[in-house]
């Protein structure tokens, strides 16, 4: 593959989300990270990426990072050579998802964001396991080094984002859909529905990790990005 890898966060996260990913796979592959951090709409942050990005690229997403990913293909599908999603969901937010989030955004407005970021963890984000405090712990580090204002143009991006199931049905590349057993964020049946929706889509599911399996789950996501990575181009 001679393309550069582009790995994009979730919300109030930064590269070392892909940490693990990056030390395994930068002797074999030109690996970058991209934020999604700047701008209040998906749309907006795509298109400040794609100023910036190669002009041919591999995309692998996480979380927010996959709904921005998705809106990349759709404007410039021509630029993607394969697409990696992970943990994310193609569907615009509900309203009462979207109604949920104006209080955490008062909250962080007015200095309680690690409040918000705990609250918000707890029940949806990782499996249990032996490391899941020591990954809390950093989940909380990147939140609280990207800070408030972050959180507070990123919620608004995932309030107005729009559905993705026809960019997705559209997509001609080799596609990794990939998420966590545990995760009650972005749940396994909804990662089945996306990849029926991509044609060829390859399905992991990782028993062991939860919303973020990058870290909870570091091998099996890197050997599962690697086969991906590898796929020949021409989809059968």
């Amino acid at each position: 593959m001679a393309e550069p890898l582009v790995f994009l966060p979730g919300m109030m996260c930064d590269a070392r989300l892909f940490g693990p990913q990056i030390a395994e796979l930068s002797s074999e592959f030109s690996v970058m990270v991209s934020p999604v951090t700047r701008g209040e709409r998906i749309e907006e942050i795509a298109s400040g990426l794609l100023d910036e990005l190669p002009q041919r690229f591999a995309l692998a997403g996480l979380s927010m990072g996959g709904i921005v990913a998705m809106e990349i293909l759709r404007r410039a599908p021509d630029r993607i050579t394969r697409l990696a999603l992970m943990d994310t969901n193609p569907l615009a937010e509900t309203p009462p998802v979207a109604a949920a989030r104006e209080p955490q955004i008062v909250k962080a407005r007015t200095g309680r964001m690690a409040e918000v970021m705990r609250e918000e963890m707890k029940p949806n984000y990782l499996a249990p396991g032996p490391y899941r405090s020591e990954i809390l712990d950093l989940v909380m580090d990147m939140a609280e080094a990207l800070g408030p204002e972050v959180f507070i143009r990123q919620s608004r991006a995932l309030q107005r984002r729009r559905d993705q199931q026809g960019t997705l049905r559209k997509c001609r590349v080799p596609t990794l859909v990939l998420c966590g057993a545990h995760d009650a964020l972005c749940p396994v049946k909804r990662h089945t529905f996306m990849a029926e929706l991509i044609h060829g889509a390859e399905l992991r599911v990782l028993e062991d990790a939860g919303h973020l399996p990058t870290l909870e789950a570091p091998a099996e996501t890197t050997a599962a990005l690697r086969d991906w990575l590898k796929q020949p181009l021409i989809l059968r």
